[in-house]
């Protein structure tokens, strides 16, 4: 794989496995009571958060898993498990439960920042991680270290960048929500947030049996797992 190669590659495995396009949905959902510059801002925090933690893992990430003696198996498990529990919530309504609007009907509404800070608090897992930022995300991000070793600060650097564009296209879908919530409604959100709680619960089994079959050597098999394997 040459110089310019690697980064165009890298950039398109963690568009396809952050998935925002699929997310948006979820995003609506969870911010519904947000108004649009408390949305935009927390998008905002949102994709700085991912381009910073997965730059941090791209330099440090599998020396970081070494030190505390995690291996990726048990890392994919510990991912699904949080993923499945979101799903279940998805499910059975109680999603938008949890991320309902602290403010207090008499109470004067709290600023932009404030909003996003609190709201971003509770977002940051699970959505932005393991959602967002999964195990085959996190060992794509390895993986792509590990290929660009030798190449110099180029290489590291044309990485980085591809990180860097990600969170923006991130950043920039999430603040599309508010016209995907026109198109759809209420009722539109809830069905797509029913369907996509499904969707999540499959993903973790399909986590955990990735791990299960990596850490057992082939006594599950991993075939219906591909897509979060590469």
């Amino acid at each position: 794989m040459d110089l310019w190669t690697l980064p165009v590659n890298f950039f398109v495995a963690l568009f396809a496995l952050i998935d925002p396009v699929g997310n948006v949905p979820v995003f609506a959902a969870a911010t519904s009571a947000a108004e649009p510059a408390g949305r935009r801002r927390l998008a905002a925090y949102i994709a700085a958060f991912i381009f910073v933690f997965l730059v941090f893992f791209y330099f440090t990430g599998l020396s970081l898993l070494q030190f505390f003696g995690i291996s990726m198996p048990a890392f994919r498990i510990a991912g699904g498990v949080i993923l499945f529990l979101l799903g279940l919530e998805m499910l059975r309504g109680d999603f938008g439960a949890r991320f309902t609007d602290p403010i207090v009907e008499g109470q004067a509404r709290p600023s932009v920042r404030d909003y996003a800070r609190k709201r971003f608090e509770s977002l940051v897992v699970p959505f932005a991680m393991p959602l967002l930022i999964g195990p085959g995300c996190i060992s794509t991000v390895i993986i792509y270290a590990s290929e660009s070793q030798g190449r110099g600060l180029l290489a590291s650097g044309l990485n980085v960048f591809a990180i860097f564009m990600v969170a923006i296209l991130v950043m920039v879908c999430f603040w599309l929500t508010p016209l995907i919530s026109r198109i759809l409604g209420r009722i539109g959100m809830t069905i797509v947030v029913r369907v996509l709680g499904l969707i999540l619960c499959a993903m973790a089994v399909q986590f955990v049996l990735i791990g299960v079959a990596d850490s057992t050597h082939g006594l599950i098999l991993r075939e219906a797992a591909a897509p979060y394997s590469k």
